[in-house]
């Protein structure tokens, strides 16, 4: 009977790649709410963040994190948000496909990283495949207009904060750490840096001009969206199944964010104007790299 159920490491990869679904109709919904980056994300953790309280019996499960991993995780926090600063930056400077085009190179930034956090050599496995990663990259940038490099090294810098607090969450959750906790530590701590950046932000770039408030009804729900189902749902997931999968899995798979995103960007917003057959060759190389990365891994070993 034991055969009928799916294994952890199985439900893992299932509720990670439910989750980068998720993360990848977050860059259509910040393409779609007409709002700036900063007060869109100011939002967005801020509607998380409250979000997740309902998903928590009392402060109990935080009590129990020792001091030491709560600093630890808010740390961490600070970097979620200037991933998604950056990341909606680039939706906004260039369009949602760009961006998630950055995101493909997590798996490439998280092959340096992760050996430098973890304390252990590089292994060839990660290190090949972060680089086949690239020219499918290359293919899917080819295939879309020029004139989007600024919103292009905006996304290549959040895709290296993701592979690093996508390592770091790996390297300070233990396997009974409560997701549902953490997450709420590391949206709350993004909202409360982003309150202390809110007032030299407005100084400097006037980000208020445009109005504090989501300006209407559909951007609301919009706004609902991004924070209640693409967000609380698809952060608990991904943090869940870092308790069963490498890091370096974990962020491999993320690279299909921009696969699914663009998918999407091709239905709803007409992005597909843009593309061509290198984008599909991109993606699909994409694809393969992600799939086969268990499957060698277990044939390779961890060395």
């Amino acid at each position: 009977m034991q055969k009928l159920f799916i294994q952890p490491v199985q439900r893992a990869y299932l509720e990670l790649h439910i989750a980068v679904f998720l993360f990848g109709f977050t860059a259509i919904l910040g393409k779609l709410i007409q709002m700036n980056a900063f007060m869109l994300v100011w939002w967005r953790v801020l509607i998380t963040s409250i979000s997740l309280l309902l998903f928590m019996k009392g402060g109990a499960a935080i009590r129990k994190l020792p001091q030491r991993l709560v600093i630890r995780v808010m740390g961490v926090g600070v970097l979620v948000a200037l991933h998604w600063l950056l990341f909606y930056g680039a939706i906004k400077a260039a369009n949602a496909s760009v961006a998630l085009i950055g995101m493909a190179t997590v798996a490439f930034f998280t092959a340096l990283i992760e050996p430098v956090v973890m304390r252990r050599r590089v292994k060839a496995l990660e290190l090949g495949l972060g680089l086949l990663v690239i020219p499918g990259i290359v293919l899917i940038v080819n295939s879309i207009q020029e004139g989007f490099i600024f919103g292009m090294a905006l996304a290549l810098t959040s895709a290296f904060l993701a592979a690093l607090f996508g390592t770091l969450n790996k390297f300070y959750i233990a396997k009974d750490t409560d997701p549902v906790a953490l997450t709420f530590l590391q949206l709350s701590s993004s909202w409360l840096f982003l309150c202390l950046l809110l007032w030299p932000v407005e100084r400097t770039f006037h980000i208020l001009d445009d109005g504090f408030f989501p300006s209407t009804l559909e951007d609301w729900g919009y706004m609902a969206l991004l924070a209640l189902l693409c967000t609380t749902i698809g952060y608990v997931l991904a943090i869940r199944s870092l308790r069963h999968l490498p890091a370096f899995a974990f962020n491999l798979t993320i690279n299909l964010e921009p696969v699914y995103g663009m998918l999407l960007a091709w239905a709803i917003l007409e992005e597909h104007k843009s593309v061509g057959p290198k984008f599909y060759i991109g993606a699909g190389l994409i694809v393969l790299i992600v799939s086969l990365y268990p499957w060698l891994q277990k044939k390779v070993g961890n060395g």
